[in-house]
């Protein structure tokens, strides 16, 4: 029987979590996990914030399961969704259903700077 991990309260400072260049993610696409598994225990949601550096992306993928939400605070650049491209810009923001191929690169000069809200953490949980 697998037990689920114990959840845990989180109050921190965003400058104490460390920036992580995930797998599939290239060029200084940065992210840190501000609530998620390895954070809270959670496995119900993961939320990190993102900075990108110009010309770095997140290469195309699909979740099986996973929907995800990304909102820009800063920068811009092109999302990718299915065979459409999107320029995002601060303040605009997608959900993204499970079963959507998609990739983000930042095509800007600056930072692209976004949160992502993503359910369930873990593509692999079986949907309920």
């Amino acid at each position: 029987m697998n037990k689920k991990p114990e959840l845990r309260l989180l109050l921190e400072k965003m400058a104490n979590m460390p920036w992580k260049e995930y797998p599939g993610h290239f060029g200084g696409a940065l992210s840190k996990e501000l609530a998620g598994p390895t954070t809270t225990g959670s496995s119900r949601v993961d939320f990190r914030i993102s900075r990108y550096a110009p010309m770095a992306y997140v290469q195309e993928h699909v979740h099986k399961v996973q929907e995800q939400v990304y909102y820009v605070l800063e920068g811009e650049g092109i999302l990718t969704l299915d065979d459409q491209k999107q320029l995002m810009r601060a303040h605009d923001y997608v959900y993204v259903p499970p079963g959507i191929r998609h990739s983000f690169t930042n095509t800007g000069t600056d930072g692209l700077v976004f949160l992502v809200v993503t359910t369930p953490a873990d593509d692999e949980e079986e949907m309920r």
